[in-house]
């Protein structure tokens, strides 16, 4: 099997998009935030500790296992602390809008794709696709 990916039409202009994304001021203002916090040790030990409490409290409320109010408390106190760290609160918000762009862009190249056209700004402000089957009710 290849590692290339032979380069069409559309790979061309989707590394094109691509590189438009890394140039845009914006994105790299939101890498150099996830490099930050990559770089902070202290910030990403509280976040791993976090995720791994986290987790935990899903395993045993999958168990159905009463969670104790002791465990919320601490949760909670862990997950305030993280907050009140600029280096991960500058992650946390730079991973959101990351995953807001990403499905923007999903979201046009769908509609894209569904359309067999470019959509309409109303088309992409719907909360639908407008053909019957779509699942949205209409």
């Amino acid at each position: 099997m290849s590692a290339t990916i032979e380069e069409t039409p559309i790979i061309r202009k989707t590394m094109e998009l691509c590189q438009t994304i890394l140039a845009e001021p914006s994105m790299q203002a939101l890498r150099q935030r996830i490099d930050a916090f990559m770089g902070d040790q202290k910030a990403r030990a509280q976040y791993d500790g976090l995720l791994t409490k986290s987790q935990a409290l899903q395993q045993k409320q999958q168990s159905s296992m009463p969670l104790t109010g002791e465990e919320i408390a601490d949760f909670e106190q862990h997950r305030d602390s993280l907050m009140q760290d600029p280096v991960a609160r500058g992650f946390l918000d730079a991973q959101e809008e990351l995953h807001h762009v990403q499905k923007s862009i999903e979201k046009y190249v769908s509609k894209t794709l569904e359309l067999g056209r470019l959509p309409s700004e109303e088309e992409m402000s719907a909360g639908c696709c407008g053909h019957d089957g779509c699942g949205c009710g209409h």
